[in-house]
């Protein structure tokens, strides 16, 4: 460094460094298209879980596993949300994860059929069924039966497995009541039961 009047060295200025970059809007436009966001996802299950549960329902039979699978084709999209670059597609992405999972649920339902329909060694004899399932009709006929707090009673009690608390507060009627609307209720099917009989 050539030295100043005076002997001291001379410090030259660094150059300017150049002015940052301003992001355009179609930079703003690259990011916000970098994946679905949550915010997005959240309005979509708002506006679209009972539509996505119907179709779910007409591929399959029994609402808790349209519930399931609607739930985990949500889960699913939340995962792989970066991948699914324009938002307007994710109702598309989950009508498609909701149909293809229960295809597979049903595949499930139909390898476990075809185990069961292999009779084990242990199975009941075809008459000891058929006797099953006749006390069985015969049950439900008796249940039928019953007055409406009666049947309420004791479905939630024995078949529910519910305290009796638990049938009190459910039905919104005191300990008492379910205590003596399940006694009568066994009274009447035993009655009920032993006619049939």
């Amino acid at each position: 460094m050539p030295g100043a009047p005076g002997g001291m060295p001379v410090i030259a200025p660094m150059p300017a460094a150049r002015p940052a970059r301003i992001p355009s809007q179609r930079d703003t436009d690259e990011v916000a298209a970098a994946g679905t966001t949550v915010d997005h996802l959240t309005e979509t299950y708002r506006a679209h879980y009972r539509s996505l549960l119907g179709l779910a329902a007409l591929l399959l039979d029994d609402t808790a596993s349209c519930e399931d699978v609607v739930q985990e084709a949500f889960i699913r999209v939340h995962s792989a949300r970066k991948r699914v670059r324009d938002p307007e597609k994710t109702l598309a992405y989950l009508r498609q994860t909701v149909v293809n999972l229960s295809r597979s649920a049903l595949r499930r339902r139909i390898l476990g059929l075809k185990l069961l329909s292999k009779p084990m060694p242990d199975m009941a004899s075809a008459e000891e069924g058929a006797y099953d399932l006749l006390e069985r009709d015969s049950l439900i006929q008796a249940m039928k039966g019953l007055q409406r707090r009666q049947r309420e009673v004791l479905v939630l009690r024995y078949f529910a497995d519910m305290t009796e608390a638990q049938v009190a507060a459910t039905l919104g009627i005191s300990l008492g009541s379910v205590k003596a609307y399940g006694s009568r209720g066994i009274a009447a099917l035993r009655v009920a039961m032993g006619a049939a009989a």
